[in-house]
């Protein structure tokens, strides 16, 4: 549905929106949409291969793109993002007002929204939204970070919510986009988290729930008396889809193999190695690059070997991120700074990355780790062992893994699967973590290093926060440019992050599956996808 936007904000918001559509450009010759083809057909149930298990899917705690493409599908949001411009337009909300300082935010809402229990979607259910998001603390692993600093809620009638913070926020309007902060029905909030991990949701996105079975399935079904998506959406009404049905399959080759026999419609988890067979089999294959922090390695400052400065500075110079070219696929990119190159406010640091593996053995020589008989820097009878544990199904590492060995380091790889790495992060005991995390916004550092994000590195309150923090507290667009370069090569040069590509989502499809495009943060939107028949 088409809605007027209706929006009233200060001199230096719109010159912020004008930097969104600038930096959106770049990637128009992306195909993240397709293109139209003939008249859409209703019915049918979407086969979608994921290539690990959600773990969660709970979009108020989850994290990873496996789960948020599944709960994309269950909630709205109040706002959408525009892909290509980065335009924040309704959806949930017809049109919001924005004080002077990004203080205080007024969504007007849409009249008759309901949660697929048919309560309705109206002021008071975002209120209890954000309120509970706020109170899952460390559980939300996004959606709390965005509301920090949160004051006041305040609902004058049923379809006006009035939010306002502490201080300038910024990034707020876009994460009321992101499905991290949709929203759920009230006997959902009710749940335990647990239980709203395990499947116990209720949204009132196009699709419900049926079931969730781990490490087999998910399985949606489409609400026939949806008639309320987004002002981007390419028809109104409900889905055309009867439903959905996510299948785990962690082969690449097996996903490989069930898509070219038609046993599956689409593979979220195209490998790099699978790309030309695809190719040849003329099957269509969508990507995107991923705004937000690229794959990284960040290290936790409490393991001593880590607490000196020189070790961490060793570990970026160390690594030849064009050799990484060679192995990711065509549509990624080395890393060039922390943010990737498709985010707002990105600026190229490619001086703080090169490769310079003498610099490197000087740094290990000077902080006091010498060569041991193996080859691998001892010190004080310690070997310079470093482990990751990971789930992705990725090369990088174990090429990474080469170029440390080449100055002296060795890295232990121990992959996993998803729960036990969430298990083993719960537990503390992980000193080097390897993620990115996916965000149309610069705030998205603010999220994984202030002191009271994520902070896997367990950094100490320092400078950095008030870094962080101000360049969230800005709409001047040259002035958050400055703060946000700022605390990008800080968080370079003092080693609590060590960039190595930037993710780009690519997934390929049957050709009888059409509409079917990425959202601004590089997950799926199946509400426009729909079967051909045969």
């Amino acid at each position: 549905m088409n809605l007027s936007l209706n929006i009233s904000v200060s001199k230096p918001a719109a010159l912020t929106l004008a930097l969104l559509l600038l930096a959106g450009c770049g990637e128009s010759s992306a195909p993240a949409r397709q293109a139209a083809a003939a008249t859409p057909a209703a019915g049918g149930v979407l086969k979608v291969a994921l290539d690990g298990d959600p773990n969660c899917i709970d979009p108020h705690q989850a994290g990873n793109n496996t789960a948020l493409n599944v709960g994309r599908q269950l909630v709205d949001s109040l706002t959408d993002q525009d892909p290509q411009s980065g335009e924040i337009v309704p959806w949930l909300a017809s049109r919001w007002e924005v004080d002077g300082e990004s203080r205080r935010f007024t969504f007007h809402l849409r009249d008759g929204v309901s949660f697929s229990d048919g309560t309705p979607v109206d002021a008071l259910a975002v209120k209890a939204n954000f309120e509970q998001i706020l109170a899952l603390g460390a559980r939300s692993i996004l959606g709390a970070t965005y509301l920090a600093g949160l004051k006041n809620i305040a609902t004058p009638d049923a379809s006006t919510v009035v939010v306002e913070f502490e201080q300038p926020n910024a990034q707020f309007l876009q994460a009321t986009s992101t499905m991290s902060l949709g929203l759920l029905a009230e006997a959902t909030l009710a749940r335990s988290p647990a239980d709203r991990c395990q499947g116990q949701l209720i949204g009132s996105g196009p699709f419900k729930l049926d079931g969730f079975v781990h490490n087999q399935k998910v399985s949606l079904s489409r609400r026939d008396d949806y008639a309320w998506g987004s002002s981007l959406a390419a028809h109104t009404g409900k889905a055309w889809l009867d439903g959905i049905e996510f299948l785990i399959v962690p082969e690449s080759g097996v996903r490989l193999g069930s898509l070219l026999s038609g046993q599956i419609d689409v593979d979220t988890g195209v490998v790099a190695q699978n790309e030309k067979t695809l190719e040849s089999q003329g099957l269509p294959v969508l990507w995107r690059a991923n705004p937000g922090v690229v794959f990284n390695l960040t290290p936790d400052l409490t393991r001593p070997v880590y607490r000196d400065v020189r070790v961490r500075q060793a570990l970026i110079k160390a690594i030849d991120r064009e050799q990484l070219r060679s192995i990711i696929s065509r549509y990624q990119a080395p890393a060039t700074a922390l943010l990737a190159s498709s985010t707002p406010y990105y600026k190229d640091l490619s001086d703080l990355l090169a490769y310079d593996r003498p610099s490197a053995q000087r740094l290990l020589d000077e902080a006091g780790w010498q060569a041991g008989a193996d080859g691998i820097r001892q010190k004080d009878g310690e070997r310079l062992s470093l482990r990751v544990d990971y789930w992705q199904n990725t090369p990088i590492l174990e090429l990474v893994q080469q170029q440390l060995k080449a100055v002296g380091v060795e890295l232990v790889l121990n992959r996993t699967t998803i729960s036990q790495v969430a298990a083993l992060q719960a537990s503390g005991d992980i000193s080097l973590y390897f993620y990115n995390l996916t965000r149309a916004d610069p705030d998205v550092l603010r999220t994984l290093f202030h002191v009271t994000g994520r902070n896997y590195g367990k950094r100490k309150a320092d400078g950095l926060d008030h870094l962080l923090e101000a360049s969230a507290a800005t709409l001047d667009p040259a002035v958050r440019q400055q703060r946000v370069d700022e605390v990008s090569r800080a968080l370079i040069e003092q080693g609590h992050a060590i960039p190595l590509v930037e993710l780009a989502t690519v997934i390929a499809h049957g050709k009888q599956v059409h509409g079917l495009h990425y959202e601004a943060s590089s997950r799926l939107q199946f509400f426009d996808t729909w079967l051909a028949t045969p």
